[in-house]
């Protein structure tokens, strides 16, 4: 009970201390939000009747205290580019930047579990050097760079994937939700589902290709130590071949301290898809992020930084229970 409580003070105070940093950055930044809105004529009468509008004209003090206190109470403000509600705006996009998300990390999962058990079988050969090879040059290329490569070669010389967008415009479909992907496959509208598929992969492989790397390696390290383990020899000497050793004895354990480190790294993979998104002009929170900071969006820069950190926390929190539930030292102890 103890322990609960101190993590869910600790989550309570890392959330504040976000708010805190986020509001003060963003208006000790050069730009005036008001100002970009208004035409060039605009008078400074009009410039000061918008910037009241908006609470611009209190003290820092006092519209943080106004801000947070709205969102205490479910209200992240007013857009001031899109002068729509914040949490509407923010809400509607987070689906298509979770569904992006865990897609890039299914595959990410399936190519470096895929590498690490090659890099396993066959260690101390050269199809180990050649998964190290690989995972080198992928770790070496950022993820946005890997988006550009799959733009320039699968989308415009092989134009195998569409480079822009969610879904194709003709399809629009009339779903309950934002999780297109999702409700598609329950509803067994496939033809939406591969066009949202489609949409998605490029982006999707440049984000998995980096953490794919570092899952290839850190699992391959621990999967060679374990199959070095007595158990794992005692299960040789039963008869059992190298792969149902792997499969059946070896993985299990060696993946769990893989596990922490992909929750770890997912909350990066989150963050990549800021610019990943950009790239591919793909409608989630990471385009409209980019957006609220070229229009100087105050309420909607804060009410995505502040989204973007309940999902770190979150993601954190998930990988620890996860890790508790599977090593049985933590479960029994």
């Amino acid at each position: 009970m103890q322990a609960a409580f101190i993590r869910l003070l600790t989550t309570a105070l890392t959330l504040f201390g976000v708010a805190v940093v986020v509001f003060v950055v963003i208006r000790v930044a050069p730009g005036d939000p008001i100002a970009m809105m208004l035409p060039p004529g605009a008078t400074d009468a009009d410039i000061d009747r918008l910037r009241a509008a908006y609470g611009l004209d209190r003290s820092l003090a006092e519209q943080f205290f106004i801000w947070i206190g709205g969102v205490l109470q479910g209200d992240f403000g007013t857009s001031i580019s899109l002068r729509q509600n914040v949490g509407r705006i923010v809400l509607g996009r987070l689906p298509a930047t979770l569904e992006l998300a865990f897609y890039a990390l299914f595959l990410a999962v399936l190519l470096g579990g895929a590498l690490a058990v090659i890099g396993t079988l066959r260690r101390r050969g050269t199809a180990e050097g050649a998964v190290d090879l690989w995972n080198g040059m992928t770790l070496s290329i950022p993820d946005f760079l890997w988006g550009l490569i799959f733009i320039l070669c699968l989308g415009v010389l092989w134009p195998l994937f569409p480079i822009s967008g969610r879904i194709s415009p003709a399809l629009n479909p009339d779903y309950a939700t934002g999780f297109l992907l999702l409700e598609s496959l329950l509803r067994f509208d496939f033809r939406v589902t591969g066009d949202l598929l489609a949409h998605m992969t490029l982006p999707a492989l440049a984000l998995a290709l980096p953490l794919s790397a570092v899952i290839a390696q850190v699992l391959k390290q621990s999967l060679k130590e374990v199959m070095e383990l007595d158990y794992v020899n005692l299960a040789r000497a039963r008869g059992f071949s190298e792969v149902a050793v792997l499969f059946r004895e070896a993985l299990r354990n060696a993946a769990l301290p893989t596990l922490t480190l992909v929750g770890v790294q997912f909350t990066f993979l989150i963050g990549g898809t800021v610019i990943v998104e950009k790239l591919f002009s793909y409608e989630g929170l990471g385009n409209l992020a980019i957006d609220a900071v070229v229009n100087r969006d105050l309420p909607l820069i804060q009410g995505i930084v502040l989204l973007f950190a309940v999902l770190f926390i979150a993601t954190n929190l998930i990988v620890d229970l996860a890790y508790a539930a599977l090593n049985p030292r933590l479960r029994h102890g």
